[in-house]
């Protein structure tokens, strides 16, 4: 859903919507398994800034909800997870403050973002928000056991016969350390 500042222009732009999969792109590594349920609100805010300087930023606040698949840390196996959030951001157009030079920014600007060509697509920013909310590291249980790091299998399900990790040849010189230190 393009939301753009055109529209707004006219009237505030309310929308209840429900994304099926597919509608965002997650990544490879978290799928969307049923309908992204979303609803939310777009406002035009005209920032004055001199007499003929007016920026037009959109306000867009909305909540979502739904369900994802992401995949485990140590076996990648699909593990289920609810998001939701709630989101309230400003946009501004691509290049308006634009004054130069370097500056710090402050805490209120870091909850600015930037659009361009008009408007912005409402899936990116759901896919960003999304995202944000997901955790850092998922496992599929806590003492998951992961896949052998030489055949590949999941050894969760299966063992395997692969030797015990065979120590790096350049590491030879330092193996009889130990020994020669108690001595």
């Amino acid at each position: 859903m393009q939301i753009t500042v055109l529209d707004l222009e006219r009237e505030p732009l309310e929308f209840n919507l429900a994304l099926p999969p597919g509608a965002i792109q997650y990544g490879e590594e978290v799928t969307q398994t049923g309908d992204l349920a979303v609803k939310g609100r777009a406002d035009l805010i005209e920032e004055h800034r001199g007499p003929r300087d007016i920026v037009s930023d959109i306000r867009l606040r909305a909540s979502y909800k739904g369900d994802v698949e992401i995949s485990c840390a140590r076996c990648l196996e699909p593990v289920p997870h609810a998001v939701s959030g709630e989101f309230d951001l400003i946009f501004r157009p691509l290049g308006a403050d634009k004054d130069g030079g370097e500056h710090s920014i402050s805490a209120s600007e870091t909850e600015i973002g930037y659009y361009q060509d008009g408007g912005l697509a409402l899936e990116d920013v759901l896919r960003e928000q999304v995202l944000l909310s997901l955790p850092v590291r998922t496992l599929c249980r806590e003492d998951c056991k992961g896949l052998c790091p030489h055949c590949g299998r999941d050894l969760n399900s299966e063992s395997c016969t692969c030797e015990a990790a065979s120590s790096d040849p350049r590491w030879s010189a330092l193996s009889d350390l130990r020994s020669r230190i108690k001595s």
